[in-house]
């Protein structure tokens, strides 16, 4: 899992409901029955008071940027763990909040961006993953190697990425990699080996064959298929199947904050 959350779009909109009752309780009954001059009552006081603020951050939540914490290493060396990154929400449409329905399209996902989204098999977890297939593309993951549509995806050596882990530290190779115009560094650990492992009985799945040397798939139509760039410690779409485009949330595009480390402060885009 990528983010551990709760139903926060659902709190804030019952906050937003409790906080508008009693705002519009007060504005249209209860202030013109007082005496003149008279102090609201406390819970009057508190509902008028909080109704702006809850609105202000619902409509922000919901429609233009969310805030997320990564708790896991599967986007290295993109996105560390710890890292506090925001969220497009409008890049890929408008939807309505709590229920995620689709209200106005604006783009649809590019190849090579890094997404947030609502994992297929538990819609209550948010996954975050870059996107490798487009509706209509066949993905081949050969022996570590990217083809999409025939076409491998362009790679060169840049290096090594030193993992720090308490006492636990070692080296994975680091290349460069560039889907569509988007370039950006991917893991590849060349002790694992190149088969998928646990992989789940997902929707499409028919699309999909494995062999010992990796995996082939056809992305159906509406759906995306997605990778870690930590390719060999990364559960997504090889494993657990394809993403509709129902469960994106948003483009993930900047990092806010790191307690362990400043500098990451305005990195990724």
């Amino acid at each position: 899992m990528d983010f551990s959350s709760v139903n926060l779009a659902l709190v804030l909109f019952v906050l937003l409901l409790a906080t508008g009752a009693l705002w519009g309780l007060d504005r249209f009954y209860a202030r013109r029955r007082r005496a003149p001059g008279a102090p609201p009552p406390g819970w009057v006081e508190w509902g008028a008071a909080f109704f702006p603020v809850v609105l202000a951050v619902f409509i922000l939540r919901s429609f233009i940027i969310e805030p997320f914490k990564i708790p896991s290493g599967s986007m290295i060396p993109t996105l560390l763990e710890g890292d506090f990154i925001l969220v497009n929400k409008f890049t890929y449409g408008i939807r309505l909040p709590v229920i995620d329905l689709k209200i106005v399209d604006v783009n649809t996902p590019r190849r090579g961006e890094v997404m947030v989204f609502r994992y297929p098999l538990d819609p209550s977890q948010n996954y975050i993953k870059r996107v490798v297939g487009l509706p209509g593309d066949r993905v081949d993951y050969i022996e570590k190697r990217l083809t999409i549509n025939g076409e491998t995806a362009p790679t060169t050596a840049a290096g090594t990425y030193l993992h720090v882990n308490g006492a636990n530290v070692y080296y994975s190779p680091k290349f460069t990699e560039k889907l569509g115009d988007v370039e950006h560094d991917i893991l590849i650990n060349s002790d694992v080996p190149p088969y998928v492992r646990d992989v789940k009985n997902f929707k499409f799945r028919e699309n999909c064959t494995y062999t010992v040397h990796g995996f082939s798939c056809m992305v159906p139509k509406g759906h995306y298929l997605v990778m870690g760039d930590n390719r060999d410690s990364s559960a997504d779409s090889r494993a657990w199947g394809f993403v509709p485009d129902e469960n994106i949330a948003g483009r993930a595009f900047f990092i806010w904050f790191n307690f362990n480390d400043l500098k990451r402060i305005g990195r990724f885009h």
